[in-house]
């Protein structure tokens, strides 16, 4: 994957022509989705039921696709860095897992296989890629290990219990947020993150002007949002080893303070 270019503002018209003579086999997909992008904003004004109505589009012309993997092999190659990251920092059986943004379980069937039966909660504001989710279950021979897997119409989080759960994880969901967003689940992750316990989330970063495309890609500044989770009582460090990873996103890990 070619390095992160940190510096562009791809919402600049400057950006996109350029962006179109060296890619003119991509113009017609980018027209569709800037015609789409127009329909549903007019039916959609708030941001959640319209990304809600842009899963259920990509969703059923691909659930990995919708996910952000443009292949099979992509999808199972993502789903194992998440995996292999979270063990490595000490994700263990026994540790009781939220996924927010679960999608179609890139990330997730690995661990509900590694978790203790019962311990993997996955969320997302799409009804249409979590059934996708339920056929991976099936296909991966997951029932027995029983994850729960939940529709939800905001980040508030407040039907899950207090200090329940030991791992929090978030891909590709900010990416995909504006801020307003973002502080909902910042403003109320905490509450249900158990003591001694972390919340990783990527995020599109530039170091530049931030900005977003279409409203499905969003690019922040780091120090944007390790402020925003420290306005809550969080903690919050930019993960560098995650940056050695071949992956076009960088994450940071929110915790209780010490």
């Amino acid at each position: 994957m070619p390095a992160k270019n940190l510096t562009v503002n791809r919402a600049a018209l400057g950006h996109r022509l350029a962006y179109a003579l060296r890619h003119p086999d991509r113009v017609p997909r980018h027209l569709a989705r800037s015609a789409r992008d127009m329909w549903l904003r007019r039916r959609h004004p708030d941001h959640v039921s319209y990304y809600r109505a842009v899963m259920r589009s990509d969703t059923r012309a691909d659930p990995d696709a919708a996910v952000g993997s443009h292949n099979r092999e992509r999808w199972l190659a993502l789903g194992e860095m998440q995996f292999d990251y979270l063990v490595g920092h000490g994700l263990r059986p026994a540790h009781r897992m939220l996924e927010i943004g679960c999608g179609n379980l890139r990330g997730g069937w690995r661990f509900i296989r590694h978790l203790e039966p019962g311990h993997y909660y996955g969320i997302d504001i799409s009804p249409d890629i979590l059934f996708a989710a339920q056929d991976t279950v099936v296909t991966m021979g997951l029932q027995q290990r029983l994850p729960m897997l939940t529709p939800v119409r905001d980040l508030t989080l407040r039907f899950l219990p207090e200090a329940h759960f030991d791992v929090v994880h978030a891909h590709s969901v900010f990416s995909h947020s504006p801020l307003p967003v973002i502080e909902e689940c910042l403003a109320n992750v905490g509450r249900v993150l158990a003591p001694g316990g972390w919340f990783d989330f990527t995020f599109d970063r530039t170091e530049g002007e931030e900005h977003q495309v279409l409203r499905e890609d969003f690019y922040y500044r780091t120090e944007t949002l390790t402020a925003l989770a420290e306005r809550h009582g969080l903690r919050a460090r930019f993960m560098t080893d995650w940056e050695e990873l071949p992956h076009g996103q960088s994450k940071i890990r929110v915790t209780h303070p010490s």
